[in-house]
């Protein structure tokens, strides 16, 4: 669990790294420009992490139901090769996605309104300023868009069916609990992410305006990775004791 916990924390610093520093630098500096170069970069990584964000969130379930249905052999089928495996495809199905549509967003000609409606540079933003035909790139982002969210989300369902139906059948309430915080911590990242992914770019498009979906993608952009430690570490006994203690001294400094 420590190991697709690492990777995931990793892939959440990559994520938010290719968006907030720019977007503080703007701030700060009063400029709002970004080269096409550049812009063409910081695409490529947030569609290349943010893919392999989703992917290995369906590998991390596939874990959690190993670990929940068949504890006894989970040590025998989690070996350190399926786990190396698992991680390595969410990283290289992200950066050949991310490629196919960098290549392709590339070869497209921008009208002189260059004007981005977003705080960084978003994939459908930019086919939507190309003066070029862009239906393959549309088409490709249907295609691959419902690859990289829908197909892993399928699996987190699939793999938390059997979970859920054994923890049911757990007697102890004490059983339920250990069982169900096991998978409590996952289900909170999963339900963050995919919620403001799925707001954002399934959703029809009559419904869609530039302040709702900036507030969608600040949350899966910032938030969610921001708070994903915090959810995680909430399994910590010293953590929490920790934090406990913090609150007692807040508030006996704040009684004096």
């Amino acid at each position: 669990m420590y190991f697709f916990l690492s990777n995931l924390s990793f892939l959440d610093l990559c994520f938010t790294s290719t968006t907030v520093p720019k977007m503080l630098v703007n701030y700060l500096l009063g400029s709002n420009a970004i080269s096409q170069p550049e812009c063409l970069a910081q695409m490529y990584f947030f569609v290349a992490f943010g893919a392999s964000d989703s992917i290995l969130l369906s590998a991390m379930a596939y874990d959690r139901y190993l670990a929940v249905c068949h504890p006894l052999h989970y040590g025998m089928i989690m070996t350190s090769h399926l786990c190396a495996l698992l991680v390595a495809v969410p990283w290289v199905s992200g950066h050949l996605i991310s490629m196919i549509h960098t290549i392709l967003l590339a070869q497209l000609s921008f009208c002189t309104n260059n004007k981005i409606p977003h705080f960084f540079c978003d994939m459908n933003t930019l086919i939507k300023l190309s003066c070029s035909d862009t239906y393959i790139n549309e088409i490709l982002v249907l295609l691959l868009g419902g690859m990289v969210v829908l197909i892993p989300f399928i699996c987190i369902v699939i793999s938390y069916t059997p979970i859920v139906s054994a923890i049911l059948k757990v007697s102890s309430s004490q059983g339920k609990w250990k069982a169900f915080s096991t998978c409590g911590s996952h289900l909170s990242v999963v339900s963050l992410f995919y919620g403001t992914i799925i707001s954002v770019y399934f959703n029809p498009a009559n419904t869609h305006t530039v302040q709702k979906d900036m507030v969608a993608t600040v949350m899966y952009t910032v938030v969610t990775p921001t708070l994903n430690p915090f959810i995680y570490s909430l399994r910590n006994d010293d953590l929490k004791r920790a934090f406990w203690k913090l609150l007692g001294l807040t508030c006996f400094s704040t009684r004096r």
